[in-house]
């Protein structure tokens, strides 16, 4: 059965526990990836004639295996990465840099032996096969070594955590700049300040025709971390410059006559404000004629960094760069080169991003989006200020599925939205109160309007009808509904709520215009669910799930576009978290296994370790068994219906009898009561204690009413006993015959289980969730503003007032004079 990709993420971050502890993430990555690596092209192409790469003898992941427990295992891994990389020239100087002989990060002796012993077995794993890798843009390995990058970089602290650009912003960058419209092979992307790859790698995936990448990083060690990843993602192709040199001192990529060559896209994630960008060379000397537009500040590189992108440009190119918020509005030579810029056309537009994005910084960052091709006809910059719209993520804040979308639909389709985006006319830039300015809260005011007191209301009672037209989207779905809820007031401009505050809920939910509403939106799922649920159920082995994804939560945003009330980037999230979370593990296995296969349940196996312990779903006797594409309960539901309806009866039964016990127990389990002699120090009755008391108190008397309330609470614990054993027996019966069924369920059945009863019965209920917070909002709204103003503030005075000389009267009757 194939590895969830879950699973197998879980796994490779499982084998950094081999090495924490002995050096940072930044150090412990390399040894990770060079080893992901090695086991990914030996799986992939070793005795492939004619495969990319040459697995030669001894230098294959097989060899490492038959290394383990050897006295010198550093020193023979090394030898075997060596011979790897002497078979592959785009290998030399990239794989054989990490040394897995080093006491001093991996320990001396034994240590190092079971430390990469134990990291071999782990990769040795069966589950980790990559020789069916997936290829296109379904690429698992790709995206298992995206996913160890991020956690890397992550764990790797403020000042090693710049060699990775979040993939949520890489995504919005390759969205924007166009490069989905490359039509030849023969066009390029280039970034000045690769780091591992990440952001190239993204907008490469965006073009529909094989387009040629090119990379330079200063870094070597990150060097080699992008020329790996481009293998993994099946670029091996892809011109990654040799690492130590600066670009802007030492730029690789050079035309014919010595000038910087250009390309057709450019992206970067430079690192922010740069100290030192100038060592090695002088600006005003530069044989690249970058800085025609102004030199930046000797202690601030980043419009260096822009300057060099759009210097490698074409004429026709088009392209985005990362930078810190302060580029749009910093003085002096800045404000000269920024001056500059717009001038002339290149910035087509900026996009404010959330604070806490990046890795080795919290500051707020933008994206400048730059266009070549039409800066001459540029009459103004389309501005996006998306910096409210995140999740937390731990210490750091990510973009939503749905916050990239609808950056990337505001951006290319150039919506003006109200606190969100807008076109900005160069004019107003250029006004002297603006002066080329381009910070972006000067252009969008994002602010939410204050909910302003009415102090008339408050004085004389009545709700502002200002207020009430502030709920305008709700009253335009459902007019009649505002009617029925208000009607005028005693003066002009305030209304009075027409019923009762508990009253408001029931009235929201039953009334038809919004009932109708209800059944609008749960009319256009049905019409998604029917136009893709054969699509679900037409998956086949080796489909490519991005596509599928990408195909359906696109018809969804179509569906739900013009959908009042409810935001259609909202019901898209839905979608996005359940295939995070669910929904992309089983499309994964069912690509891979096929249906049959990947819904058969199979054996726990415990981990020996203890380090983790799988959770079972069915047990049987001793036998405990996962299912990972169809859950029992689902099983259950649909062929089972009787005895799970019996056993919630027995359930019942136990329910009735322990509460029974429990009111027993409180009436007679005081310190006096009839049942302290059987409680335990823990405040517990048991069977024995209970037997034990009966028997001491046989034939006494005195003890008539104790006897009784003894004997009928020992009955109750029998019964529960009984039901007990009965509940265990039928669970067991049903787990027996659910664990049966199983490998009988034809492709079809599985198919309805998988589709209707868990994707689409889950999406069902998040769009029903959707409808439930239309509801609370214009509920919690109305209650609010009713009781806001229920109490004109005279006679809150006068209950003051009387309470207060209520309190005066007390206090003279107990002898204490105000």
């Amino acid at each position: 059965m194939a590895i969830k990709k879950s699973e197998l993420y879980s796994a490779l971050w499982k084998s950094c526990d081999e090495l924490r502890g002995g050096m940072d993430a930044s150090q412990y990555k390399d040894y990770i990836l060079v080893l992901l690596f090695v086991k990914y092209v030996s799986d992939k192409y070793a005795g492939q004639p004619n495969a990319v790469i040459d697995v030669p003898v001894g230098g294959s992941f097989t060899d490492m295996v038959a290394l383990k427990g050897d006295k010198d295992i550093g020193d023979k891994i090394n030898k075997i990465i060596g011979k790897l990389a002497d078979a592959n020239t785009p290998l030399k100087g990239v794989i054989e840099s990490t040394d897995f002989n080093n006491a001093d990060k991996l320990g001396s002796g034994k240590e190092m032996v079971d430390r990469l012993s134990k990291l071999i077995a782990i990769f040795q794993d069966p589950g980790l096969d990559f020789s069916r890798n997936r290829a296109e843009d379904d690429d698992l390995m790709g995206d298992a070594y995206e996913y160890l990058m991020r956690h890397f970089a992550t764990e790797s602290g403020k000042s090693k955590g710049q060699f990775y650009t979040p993939a949520e912003v890489s995504r919005v960058i390759a969205k924007v700049i166009g490069v989905a419209h490359a039509t030849r092979p023969d066009q390029t992307i280039y970034d000045p300040t690769c780091g591992s790859g990440s952001l190239l790698l993204k907008a490469y995936n965006e073009a529909p025709v094989d387009v040629s990448i090119y990379g330079q990083e200063k870094d070597g060690a990150t060097t080699a971390l992008a020329k790996m990843n481009m293998i993994l993602h099946n670029c091996p192709t892809a011109e990654i410059a040799p690492g130590g040199h600066s670009t802007l001192v030492d730029p690789f990529f050079k035309a014919q006559d010595k000038s910087l060559k250009t390309f057709d896209f450019v992206v970067a994630n430079p690192p922010f404000s740069d100290k030192a960008w100038k060592t090695g060379f002088n600006p005003a000397q530069d044989e690249y004629k970058r800085f025609e537009d102004g030199v930046p500040p000797a202690k601030n590189g980043d419009y260096a960094f822009l300057l060099h992108l759009i210097r490698s440009m074409k004429s026709t190119g088009k392209g985005a760069i990362i930078l810190p918020h302060g580029v749009l509005f910093r003085g002096n030579s800045e404000a000269d080169i920024r001056r500059n810029l717009i001038k002339k056309g290149i910035i087509k537009g900026i996009i404010g991003l959330p604070a806490n994005l990046f890795y080795g910084t919290g500051i707020p960052a933008c994206i400048i989006v730059l266009d070549k091709e039409h800066a001459a006809a540029r009459k103004g910059i389309f501005m996006i200020d998306a910096s409210k719209w995140f999740m937390k993520d731990g210490n750091k804040n990510r973009l939503r599925h749905q916050d990239i979308h609808k950056i990337v639909d505001t951006f290319n389709k150039q919506l003006e939205i109200d606190k969100y985006s807008r076109m900005v006319p160069l004019s107003e830039i250029a006004d002297p109160k603006n002066d080329y300015n381009l910070n972006i809260p000067r252009y969008i005011d994002s602010t939410e309007p204050e909910d302003l007191q009415d102090i008339e209301g408050h004085l004389k009672k009545g709700i502002p009808n200002r207020d009430i037209e502030g709920l305008a989207p709700y009253w335009k779905v459902c007019p009649a509904l505002q009617r029925k809820l208000f009607g005028p007031g005693e003066r002009a401009g305030y209304s009075q709520l027409k019923l009762e505050s508990a009253q408001i809920k029931p009235t929201i939910f039953s009334h038809k215009e919004f009932v109708a509403f209800t059944q609008q939106v749960h009319t256009l799922f049905k019409t998604w669910q029917d136009k893709n649920t054969d699509r679900l159920k037409g998956i086949r082995q080796d489909d490519h799930p991005k596509s599928l994804i990408e195909m359906i939560s696109e018809d969804l945003l179509t569906v739900f576009a013009q959908v009042p009330l409810i935001d259609q980037y909202d019901v898209y999230q839905h979608l996005m978290t359940y295939w995070a979370d669910t929904m992309q593990d089983d499309v994964y296995m069912i690509v891979s296994d096929g249906w049959k296969d990947a819904s058969r349940i199979r054996t726990v196996i415990e981990d020996k370790d203890k380090k983790s312990r799988e959770t079972a779903d069915l047990v049987i006797g001793k036998q405990k068994f996962k299912a990972d594409l169809i859950p029992p309960a689902l099983v259950v539901a649909r062929y089972f219906g009787e005895e799970k309806a019996a056993i919630e009866a027995i359930e019942a039964g136990i329910a009735s009898v322990t509460q029974a016990m429990e009111e027993i127990a409180e009436e007679h389990g005081g310190e006096e009561g009839l049942l302290a002699e059987v409680k335990n120090d823990k405040g517990t009755i048991t069977r024995g204690s209970v037997t034990a008391r009966l028997r001491e108190i046989k034939g006494d008397p005195d003890s008539a009413d104790e006897r009784k309330v003894l004997e009928d609470y020992l009955e109750l614990i029998e019964k529960e006993s009984a039901a007990s054993r009965n509940m265990k027996e039928a669970q067991k019966a049903l787990d027996t015959k659910v664990a049966a069924k199983y490998p009988k369920l034809s492709e079809a059945e599985i198919k309805v289980l998988v589709v209707n009863d868990k994707w689409l019965a889950r999406l069902s209920a998040d769009v029903q969730s959707e409808l439930d917070r239309v509801s609370q909002a214009l509920t919690g709204r109305v209650k609010q503003l009713a009781e806001r103003y229920a109490t004109p503030l005279p006679e809150l005075n006068k209950e003051v007032a009387d309470l207060s000389a209520r309190v005066d009267e007390h206090l003279k009757r107990m002898g204490f004079v105000p």
